[in-house]
C-alpha cells in the first residue's frame, strides 16, 4: 500500500477515521506496555536521585560538620547530580543516535550502578560528590533516552499517555525515595542506606532491557527492517502492519540520506527546527524555573523552616508531598491525550501560580507562635505538586520526544534535556543561597512571576500536538516558518511516498 497525502499515513486522524477497528487503545497490548515500563525504569531512576537526597541530606549534615555550617556544600551535593545529568544529557543525544536508545540505557545503567555504590561507600563530602556526579550522568543519558524509546515504539493515538508514563516512574521514584527514607531513619548508616539502595532498579533496568528489541524506528533508519518488522508485529494486528511497514520503509530512506548529512550546526540553519527546538528547550527550562525541584529537593528542608523541627515529621509530611506527584501524574496520563498538550500546560501553570502565591503568604507572614502559617506552607507545597504534576510534569517531555523530525530527534532531544539540567542545576544551586538573603517567602513570589511567564509562553509558542503523527508534527514547524499556505504543504507532500 502505497501513502499519498498526509492524512491516509498510518496513525493519522484520517487514517483513524477510515480504519477505526485499527485504533489502539492504552491497555489493549501488554507488549507496548511492557517496553513502556522498562523503559520508565529510567525515569524511576531519574525520580528516585531527585527525592532521596532531600531527606539524606537531613542525615549527611549530621555525620559531617563542614556539610553543617556550609550551604555552598550542601547545595553542591544536591546540584552535583544535576552537573552530571548535563553531562550525561548533552552526550545522550548523541549516544541516542549513535548506538541505538537499548545500548544506551544499557551504558546509563552501568553509570549509574557505579555512582550508587560510590556514594554509598563515601569516606568523606568530596567522594559524595563525586558518586553524585556518576548518578547524575546516568539519569541525564536516561533522561534523553527513555522518552525517545517509548515514542517511537508508541502509536501515535496514544503516544502521550504512554510518555506520560515515564513522567509517572519519575514520580513514582519520588515516592519511593521518601518511603526508603522513613524506612531507613533508625538504620545505622542512615543517608549510606538511602542513596546505595538506588542501585537496585538500576540493575533490575539493565536486565530486564537485554531482553528487549531496540527502537522499530531506529531500526528502520540503520537498515535492519527485518528486525524493525518483528518488534513492529508485536505492537499493530496485521493489517495495520502492513500500512506501518510500507510506510515506514520509505520513509527511512529518505530520512537514512538527510541524516548522513546532518551535523550538529545544522540545528541552527534550519528556520523550522529552530522554532521546534525553542519550543522543546523552552518547555523544559519553565519546568525547572517554576520551582519543582526545588519542592522535591527541599521539601522536608521547606517543612523544617515552615516549623516542623522533627526529621521524621519533616519527611512524612513529604511523602504525602510525593503521593500527591504520583497521583496527579496518573491524571496526566488520562487527560494528555483528551485534553491535550496545551490546554493541560495552561490549566497547570494557572494553578501552579495560585500555589506560589499561597507559600509565599504563608513564609512572608510565619511567626514562632502561630502554627496556622506552618499548616499553610504545608497546604502550599500539596497543591503545587496536585497542579503541577497532571501538567507540567509530563508535558515537556512529551512534547520534545514528538516534535523534532527523525534525524534530528537524537541532538535535539540531547539538547533540549541539557537545557532542562542546566535549568535545574541553577534552581538547586541557588535555592538555599537565595532563600537565606532575601526570606524563602519572597523566593517563592519571584517563582510565581515565572510561572506567569511560562503561562504566556505556552500560550504564544507551544502547538498543539495530540493524537498527531510524527509528520504532521513536521508539517506544524513547516507552516510556521514558511506560512500557513499551500507552499509549506506541498514542500511536505514531496517528501511523502
Amino acid at each position: 500500500m502505497t501513502m499519498t497525502t498526509i492524512q491516509s499515513t498510518p496513525g493519522s486522524s484520517g487514517y483513524l477515521d477510515l480504519f477505526p477497528d485499527r485504533k489502539m487503545s492504552f491497555f489493549k497490548n501488554p507488549y507496548i506496555l511492557g517496553l513502556t515500563a522498562v523503559a520508565g525504569i529510567g525515569g524511576m531512576l531519574f525520580g528516585y536521585d531527585t527525592g532521596v537526597i532531600s531527606g539524606a541530606l537531613l542525615y549527611i549534615k549530621d555525620d559531617f560538620e563542614g556539610v553543617r555550617q556550609s550551604n555552598l556544600l550542601q547545595e553542591t551535593i544536591v546540584s552535583m547530580a544535576i552537573a552530571g545529568a548535563i553531562v550525561g544529557a548533552a552526550g545522550g543525544g548523541w549516544m541516542n543516535d549513535a548506538y541505538g536508545r537499548k545500548k544506551a540505557t544499557l551504558i546509563a545503567d552501568v553509570i549509574f550502578i557505579m555512582g550508587a555504590i560510590g556514594m554509598a561507600a563515601a569516606p568523606d563530602p568530596y567522594l559524595l560528590i563525586l558518586g553524585r556526579f556518576l548518578v547524575g550522568m546516568g539519569v541525564g543519558v536516561a533522561s534523553v533516552t527513555s522518552p525517545v524509546y517509548i515514542a517511537e515504539a508508541s502509536p501515535s493515538e496514544i503516544r502521550g499517555s504512554l510518555v506520560s508514563t515515564n513522567v509517572l516512574m519519575i514520580t513514582a521514584g519520588q515516592f519511593l525515595s521518601y518511603i526508603v527514607n522513613l524506612a531507613f531513619t533508625r538504620v545505622p548508616g542512615t543517608w549510606r542506606w538511602m542513596l546505595g539502595v538506588s542501585a537496585v532498579p538500576a540493575i533490575v533496568q539493565f536486565l530486564l532491557m537485554l531482553f528487549l528489541p531496540e527502537s522499530p524506528r531506529w531500526l528502520f533508519i540503520k537498515n535492519r527492517k527485518n528486525e524493525a518488522v518483528h518488534v513492529l508485529s508485536n505492537i499493530y494486528d496485521f493489517a495495520r502492519l502492513e500500512d506501518e511497514v510500507d510506510f515506514l520503509t520509505t520513509q527511512s530512506d529518505q530520512e537514512r540520506q538527510r541524516r548522513n548529512s546532518i551535523k550538529f550546526g545544522d540545528v541552527f540553519k534550519s528556520k523550522e527546527i529552530k522554532l521546534a527546538l525553542l519550543v522543546g528547550a523552552g518547555l523544559q527550562a519553565f519546568q525547572q524555573f517554576t520551582g519543582i525541584n526545588t519542592v522535591m529537593y527541599y521539601s522536608p528542608t521547606i517543612v523544617q523552616m515552615a516549623g516542623f523541627n522533627s526529621n521524621e515529621l519533616a519527611l512524612l509530611l513529604s511523602l504525602v508531598v510525593a503521593g500527591m506527584n504520583a497521583v496527579g501524574t496518573i491524571l496526566g496520563i488520562y487527560l494528555i491525550d483528551h485534553a491535550g498538550r496545551k490546554m493541560l500546560a495552561l490549566s497547570s501553570l494557572g494553578g501552579v501560580f495560585a500555589s506560589l502565591v499561597v507559600l509565599s503568604v504563608s513564609f512572608l507572614n510565619q511567626s514562632s507562635s502561630n502554627e496556622l502559617y506552618g499548616w499553610l506552607a504545608v497546604l502550599g507545597l500539596v497543591l503545587y505538586i496536585a497542579f503541577f504534576s497532571p501538567g507540567m510534569g509530563p508535558v515537556p517531555w512529551t512534547v520534545n520526544s514528538e516534535i523534532y523530525p527523525e534525524e534530528y530527534r537524537g541532538i535535539c532531544g540531547g539538547m533540549s534535556a541539557t537545557v532542562c539540567w542546566v535549568s535545574n542545576l541553577i534552581v538547586s544551586q541557588s535555592f538555599l543561597s537565595i532563600a537565606e538573603a532575601i526570606g524563602i517567602g519572597s523566593t517563592f513570589l519571584i517563582l510565581a512571576a515565572i510561572s506567569v511567564l511560562a503561562f504566556l509562553f505556552v500560550l504564544l509558542y507551544v502547538p498543539e500536538t495530540k493524537g498527531l503523527t510524527f509528520d504532521e508534527v513536521e508539517l506544524i514547524w513547516k507552516e510556521r516558518a514558511w506560512g500557513n499556505n499551500t507552499d509549506s504543504r506541498n514542500l511536505l507532500a514531496e517528501n511523502q511516498p
